[in-house]
């Protein structure tokens, strides 16, 4: 878990080593002023989304060292490198896969059993007439879904 103030402390480094003030770094990250200055106090913690925008719009921020401290900033030749190692040994352990297979023909459920499928609509349709009672009950809204995955929202 990150520790929010030793966050904060990194995130004030950073500032300081780019010469810049809380609505300067937040205008270039694309974050709000008043989040950055929520996080600043220690009100807010960082989300996944502030951190990648940090580490995309700063490349010289190491990620393990804005969120734990450990690794350096700004980040060195060696650290690029243990990176570059790092992503080369995942590329070799995944499995390649061929860019012309088409998920889309595989029919999932093709192995519904009918007769199950028959008895559970008898069940449904018995408790559809004891549950919903439309003197007592005001629909809200129905929605159709599609086989082609869209859908339409009635509201009544």
């Amino acid at each position: 878990m990150v520790n929010i103030d030793d966050f904060v402390k990194r995130l004030e480094i950073i500032l300081d080593y780019y010469g810049v003030n809380a609505s300067s770094f937040a205008d270039k990250i694309g974050v709000q002023r008043s989040s950055m200055s929520h996080l600043l106090s220690g009100r807010n913690k960082p989300s996944l989304d502030f951190v990648m925008k940090i580490i995309e719009v700063f490349p010289d921020v190491d990620i393990y060292w804005l969120l734990n401290g450990k690794g350096n900033f700004p980040k060195t030749n060696e650290d690029s490198t243990l990176q570059f190692e790092v992503i080369s040994e995942i590329e070799k352990t995944i499995p390649p896969t061929s860019s012309n297979e088409n998920f889309n023909t595989i029919d999932l459920f093709s192995e519904i059993n009918p007769e199950k499928e028959k008895v559970e609509t008898q069940n449904t349709s018995s408790i559809k007439n004891t549950i919903f009672n439309p003197d007592e009950d005001e629909v809200e809204k129905i929605i159709f879904f599609y086989k082609n995955g869209k859908f339409k929202t009635y509201v009544p």
